[in-house]
């Protein structure tokens, strides 16, 4: 029985070993006639709405539940490419492996891992998780749950590599969210990060300005704005210039441009900040071997502006190992 093919509710075997109640790590039991899952010591019940185990509501990501769902900006060769440049990690070193995508989305990052061998679960605070689902319906090894970063449904240090693109300063404490992920990390296992960059203060100050307006408004006001810089995005030289001043995607792809444009202006919570702040970050955590991974772009002028942090919507970006013998 596949997720395809099943006529009720499918959980994998693979995702009912692993769950835990986020608040005590009690394992959990499927109740099939009332669809939930049931921690036994506790009573305490969790729904599977649509196949998906849910252990949070979306509250102030719920912009994120919109632009995953609604645009489609999954591209294979793309995706691939990114997901190598940002986790540090080959497609063939993924084989047989335990994998959490922390903040999956929309799920392109669980179907590169999923279909490079491993067996993923991907976590999001969103009904982006729906949009995953959808995308990865071929791939009996991608196991999604909606669930808080910071209070995860599994059983700390069981997964052999952890990594989180581009989701973590978009909650109101980002170092929380490190840490709490960075405990999933098995010993001798790997964790790659991926943050915004802290630009120059000028970029900064206009930025965080326009922000203060658009995190206001309503994603059905905001997303006209947002596909004026898809539009602007599109524009040679323009998309190249302005947009280091005031940030809008320059994305090949038209569906992509809005996408990324709003996700840079509608959330609640984003932070940025510096390699030395991450790195900091990972030595606490009691990481090693940390490696410092470059842009997926490359060029001399664009590596110069990414140098002197001019590149708006660019990332600080580290892998770590978690010692076998583990101190922490």
């Amino acid at each position: 029985m596949t997720k395809e093919t099943s006529t009720s509710t499918f959980l994998s075997q693979d995702l009912l070993e692993a769950l835990r109640t986020p608040e005590t790590c009690h394992p959990l039991e499927w109740s099939e006639s009332q669809q939930e899952l049931v921690d036994p010591q506790t009573s305490q019940t969790y729904p599977v709405i649509k196949g998906i185990p849910r252990f949070v509501e979306q509250e102030h990501l719920s912009s994120f539940g919109l632009q995953w769902n609604k645009y489609e900006v999954a591209h294979d060769d793309e995706d691939q490419a990114t997901f190598t440049a940002k986790t540090g990690m080959a497609l063939h070193e993924l084989k047989g492996l335990k994998i959490l995508d922390a903040g999956c989305g929309g799920g392109r990052y669980c179907k590169v891992a999923a279909e490079a061998g491993g067996i993923v679960f991907g976590a999001d605070h969103t009904t982006a998780v729906e949009k995953a689902q959808q995308l990865n319906a071929h791939l009996d090894q991608v196991n999604l749950v909606q669930a808080d970063l910071k209070h995860l449904p599994f059983e700390p240090k069981t997964f052999d590599f952890v990594f989180s693109i581009g989701v973590m300063h978009h909650d109101k404490d980002t170092r929380a969210v490190f840490d709490a992920v960075a405990r999933m990390v098995k010993p001798g296992g790997k964790y790659s990060v991926w943050l915004y960059r802290r630009n120059q203060w000028w970029q900064e100050w206009i930025n965080s300005g326009l922000r203060k307006i658009t995190t206001r408004m309503s994603p059905e006001k905001l997303e006209p704005w947002c596909r004026l810089g898809a539009w602007l995005g599109g524009l040679p030289v323009i998309n190249k210039v302005l947009n280091k001043i005031v940030n809008f995607s320059n994305h090949p792809n038209w569906e992509n441009r809005v996408c990324d444009t709003f996700d840079w202006f509608a959330p609640t919570y984003q932070y940025h900040h510096t390699t030395e702040e991450l790195k900091s970050w990972f030595e606490q955590a009691g990481f090693e071997n940390l490696k410092v991974l470059p842009p997926e772009k490359t060029g001399r002028f664009y590596l110069w502006c990414y140098d002197h942090n001019l590149l708006i919507g660019s990332g600080v970006n580290i892998q770590g190992t978690r010692p076998i013998i583990d101190k922490s």
